[in-house]
């Protein structure tokens, strides 16, 4: 009898605060949109358009024609708002902690971690972020490049050298996995032993969060307990000899994480959870960045031989064996351009969510507390608005200044991507190895790219390679 008392007490709680929020939703203006199912939405819409890597042209695209610019939807559960344009790109990313918070989907953050940068508001924020950043300053990256090189050189040498064919994405996804590993956080792990268990936590990042054995999920939080288990040894590890004596905090991050945790200023979990996300985020988008910018230049021969030229005119002002300088990498302008209008035209990330800390009104319409709001980096990326004839490659629009917001395949405002000056460092050393050292050749030129999570090439992006000669 108490049980049932308790449970038609809890039954009208909830059919109260559902007619009071329905109310007071009814009585603000709500952007257009369809919510579709209950409590589903259009979740299923979203997850196929978004395997087929057809998120644009599938769920977005036609939704802003029907509706305009924002609309609403529901996706996961939540009701979402899309935004699209580039004002209101900085209007909810310079409004981060004050209007919005980051707000990922339940499997993302149980994966990547409660105690990662992705989840944390103002100060704890801060401090992180400072803590990445520091690492990443003109004197770090200087540091890293030589470093980038030896371990460029190492993964060709094993992996490339008497091969006729590779497949590309493969190969980068490992080199850049070590590079994260080496270069950014100087953990002395032998990345083969760690890659495959980081591959299964990511196959999860976005599945339901149904931790059942058969599961995508409860296969990625099997892995995520493995590197945590190794990561924590390598923590305790490097703490007690710091303690010691026996070593001193160096410019390497994970030295400064630890560092951090002995003065108190982050715990054992912050450390933990920050170098799974930030190996996550610093080398699996890169690494799709890399291999779309070998298709791009595979399809238009022309910028090829432009980029070519750069990278010669470099390389012969460099001794045999000798690795490049932070110096060198500024001088690939060219380089850079192609690669940013190739993250503009096949972004590695589709956008990003925030959940609405209060009722916000933008553009004549009212986005209510506690909703999530999407952005996407093809509202703006695929608008002639901003990029004229916008589907067509032409890194030279990149020669002059873009419109702020426009362009954000890192995001921007409080939450750009601590990582993004380690990912074009990676992407431009990278290409100048592969074309001053090898021709090649794409196996597929229409090669399909599905996404599961994130955008991927179906079958690898196998690439045939021979040497140039000396």
């Amino acid at each position: 009898m108490a049980a049932f008392i308790t449970f038609s007490f809890l039954l009208l709680i909830i059919i109260f605060v559902y007619r009071n929020s329905k109310r007071r939703t009814n009585k603000v203006k709500l952007p257009c949109g369809d919510m579709g199912l209950p409590w589903i939405g259009e979740t299923v819409e979203f997850y196929k358009a978004q395997r087929s890597n057809q998120l644009f042209e599938e769920f977005f695209q036609p939704r802003m024609k029907k509706h305009g610019n924002i609309f609403k939807t529901k996706l996961m559960g939540s009701p979402t708002v899309v935004v699209n344009g580039a004002a209101a790109n900085k209007f909810f990313m310079s409004n981060e902690f004050k209007l919005v918070v980051s707000s990922w989907p339940t499997s993302s953050v149980e994966l990547m971690g409660k105690n990662s940068i992705m989840e944390k508001q103002g100060d704890s924020h801060r401090c992180l972020r400072s803590i990445v950043t520091s690492t990443l300053s003109v004197s770090g990256l200087t540091a890293m490049v030589p470093r980038m090189c030896g371990s460029i050189e190492n993964h060709m040498q094993k992996n490339w050298l008497d091969r006729e064919e590779i497949s590309l994405y493969r190969s980068t996804k490992m080199l850049t996995f070590t590079i994260v590993l080496e270069c950014l956080f100087g953990i002395e792990i032998v990345p083969e032993t760690l890659f495959g268990v980081f591959e299964r936590v990511l196959e999860g990042v976005l599945s339901p969060p149904v931790n059942v054995p058969w599961t995508k999920f409860a296969r990625a939080k099997k892995a995520r307990a493995e590197i945590e288990k190794v990561l924590v040894g390598e923590i305790r590890r490097k703490r007690e000899a710091m303690e010691g004596g026996g070593e001193e905090e160096d410019d390497m991050l994970f030295s400064k994480l630890v560092a951090a945790s002995i003065r108190g200023e982050i715990t054992e979990e912050e450390v933990v959870d920050n170098v799974v996300l930030l190996v996550f985020a610093a080398h699996d988008t890169t690494s799709y960045a890399i291999t779309m910018t070998f298709k791009m230049l595979a399809n238009h021969p022309d910028c090829y031989s432009l980029l070519l030229k750069e990278h010669e005119e470099i390389a012969s002002n460099k001794r045999a064996g000798e690795a490049l300088t932070f110096e060198d990498v500024k001088k690939m302008e060219y380089t850079w351009q192609v690669a940013r209008e190739t993250m503009r035209l096949c972004p590695p990330i589709f956008g990003s969510f925030r959940k609405t800390i209060t009722d916000i009104n933008f553009e004549g319409v009212t986005i209510p507390k506690g909703w999530k709001v999407l952005w996407t980096t093809y509202g703006t990326h695929y608008d002639e608005k901003y990029f004229p004839d916008p589907m067509r490659f032409n890194p030279s629009r990149f020669a002059d200044p873009v419109q702020a917001y426009a362009f954000i395949p890192f995001g921007g405002g409080p939450r750009l991507c601590a990582g993004y000056q380690l990912a074009k460092l990676n992407i431009l050393v990278l290409v100048h190895y592969v074309v001053t050292r090898y021709n090649w050749s794409l196996v597929y030129p229409d090669e399909p790219i599905l996404m599961d999570p994130l955008p991927f090439p179906s079958k690898g992006m196998p690439i045939k390679i021979s040497p140039k000669c000396d």
